[in-house]
Order: structure tokens, then sequence, then C-alpha cells
């Protein structure tokens, strides 16, 4: 069973950061696949990075180049870098995590980007 957790959305100016975190308990975390979804209203969930138990990233097309994902697996912690915030970037923005074939959700962080 893991626990997912959510912090650093908030409200940004187009062209500013921001950085997720997302911490995990009751699992050995290394070997999950680990994520971050994000949904806008009236949208579809998009997965927008992943990272690997061995370290591979991949990003959805809307934001390579922008946004970093990367793992702390001692801390039990993942993080989602965000450069570079265009309005429609503006979701929440959910924690992923993969077990085998189990996936557990995080209860999401807004992330608003508007001048």
């Amino acid at each position: 069973q893991v626990q997912l957790v959510e912090s650093g959305g908030g409200l940004v100016q187009p062209g500013g950061s921001l950085r997720l975190s997302c911490a995990a308990s009751g699992t050995i975390f290394s070997f999950y696949t680990l994520g971050w979804y994000r949904q806008a209203p009236g949208k579809q969930r998009e997965l927008v990075a992943s990272i690997t138990n061995g370290g591979t990233t991949n990003y959805a097309d809307s934001v390579k180049g922008r946004f970093t994902i990367s793992r702390d697996n001692p801390k039990k912690r993942v993080y989602l870098q965000m450069n570079s915030l265009k309005p429609e970037d503006t979701a929440v923005y959910s924690c992923w995590a993969r077990g085998g074939v189990t996936d557990y959700w995080g209860p999401g962080t807004q992330v608003t980007v508007s001048s």
C-alpha cells in the first residue's frame, strides 16, 4: 500500500517557476515507477512526466524542455520542477506511483498560471 501527498502548488505568473513535491509512505519506494498527471477543467487527465526505478524519464510533448522530474529514493520523494510556465499549464497536478499492476494517486495540488 502506498500513500502519496503532494505539495508546492500555487499561483504563478506566466514565465515563472514552481517545484512540486510528492511524499510517499508505506512501501518500498525505490521499486516503483513514479510520475505526475494533470487535469484541467473540461479536459482529460494527461501524464505530464514519469520516471522509472532505473531513472529513465519520459515527458509529454507539451512540457519537454520546461519540466523536469526527479526522485529521491531514500527520502521517498518525487519532484516536478516546472519552468517557463504557461497559462495552459493550469491544472490540478497529481502524484502517481505504479507498483506491479497497481496504481496509486495523491489527492492533487492546484497550479494556476495567470497574470
